[in-house]
């Protein structure tokens, strides 16, 4: 039997503390002391921090699998869904370039303006994988497409001939697309690459759809098919990046399955002491208001570079007390501070009722 439709405190928490970890990773202090914690790999491995986005990614695909997958089942009009998932993915990737934008014109440091960003690859797989549970509501059907992502991106990777910055197939295209325009740019090469580029949204759709298809595991109550594909997925991504590295700016298909299994788990532990053994969640207010509380923390740290405060007020109040610390101590102490200030404003609009959503 599945669940009832309902909000499930776990996946809000799970969400919120997913956020706070992107804003302790965005948010560094210093740039040039940042704890090895939440420095993202050089290349190939994975850091902690490169667990964070595929978590999000993961969420917004259990949270596809918990509100859209049910009003399917009740009878709900699949083109309507399909137009609102469609047009709630456009204002998330509008958002992200408005984000963008902002940066651009404050901070931009003379770079070309960035097309790509975090919020946009969100919403663009958000369409996505509503599209595809719509479409194909089958969990054979989204097995399957899920293998062909991985499997098909593999293969373009490996027909590129590297897998080296600037010379693989992913960046070769970013070069060619967005040129200046991408995240880093050699103007005398004119290679450019871009962490959320063109080619690695591909299997960026597929950490979605596997939180599509845990969402399904979550409803069913097959709380053992979950740990256990969260392991085997794990398991997968391990043995895979003997051949294909785990690398987050490639987004690999053993990365997509290592930090998915992890997310799997994660997803189970949380359901079963939040939902199921009635733990008080953590983090809910940051999940219920997620896209709000990263795109103010974003619009924050622009104002505080743009208008000249960031330094000064880092060195007074987290640089000079904390001096006789690591390098790293004032830099994190500033990201947790950072971070801390947006999870009371996060508290403060939950306490209120209010939820924005884009």
């Amino acid at each position: 039997m599945r669940e009832p439709t309902r909000r499930l405190q776990s996946v809000d928490a799970l969400r919120g503390l997913t956020v706070a970890a992107m804003l302790l990773v965005n948010d560094a202090g210093d740039w040039s002391h940042v704890h090895p914690w939440l420095e993202h790999a050089d290349w190939h491995g994975c850091t902690p921090a490169d667990f964070v986005f595929p978590f999000f990614l993961f969420i917004v695909g259990v949270s596809i699998g918990l509100s859209l997958v049910p009003q399917l089942e009740a009878g709900a009009d699949a083109r309507e869904l399909r137009r609102k998932a469609g047009w709630r993915g456009l204002r998330i990737v509008l958002l992200g370039l408005g984000l963008s934008a902002v940066a651009w014109l404050t901070i931009g440091g003379g770079h070309a303006y960035r097309p790509m960003g975090v919020l946009q690859r969100v919403g663009v797989c958000f369409a996505l994988g509503a599209l595809v549970a719509v479409r194909w509501r089958t969990a054979r059907a989204q097995w399957a497409l899920i293998a062909v992502i991985l499997l098909g991106d593999w293969a373009l990777l490996a027909a590129g001939g590297s897998l080296e910055p600037d010379a693989n197939l992913a960046d070769r295209i970013d070069s060619w697309l967005l040129g200046s325009h991408a995240y880093l740019y050699d103007a005398a090469s004119g290679r450019g690459r871009d962490p959320e580029g063109l080619l690695s949204t591909l299997p960026a759709l597929a950490t979605v759809l596997l939180g599509l298809r845990a969402a399904a595991w979550v409803r069913s109550g097959a709380m053992r098919s979950l740990l256990l594909g969260g392991a085997l997925a794990m398991a997968a991504g391990a043995a895979w990046s003997g051949v294909l590295p785990l690398n987050k700016q490639l987004w690999t298909s053993s990365y997509v399955l290592w930090t998915g299994g992890a997310a799997m788990l994660a997803l189970a532990v949380a359901h079963g002491l939040v939902d199921q053994c009635g733990w008080p969640p953590l983090g809910p207010s940051f999940g219920l208001n997620a896209i709000t509380a990263y795109a103010g923390s974003w619009l924050a740290i622009c104002a505080l570079e743009g208008s000249g405060v960031m330094r000064p007020l880092y060195a007074q109040a987290f640089a000079t007390p904390l001096a006789g610390f690591a390098p790293w101590v004032p830099s994190l102490a500033f990201a947790a501070a950072f971070t801390g200030a947006w999870w009371l404003a996060m508290a403060a609009l939950h306490r209120r009722g209010w939820r924005l959503v884009i």
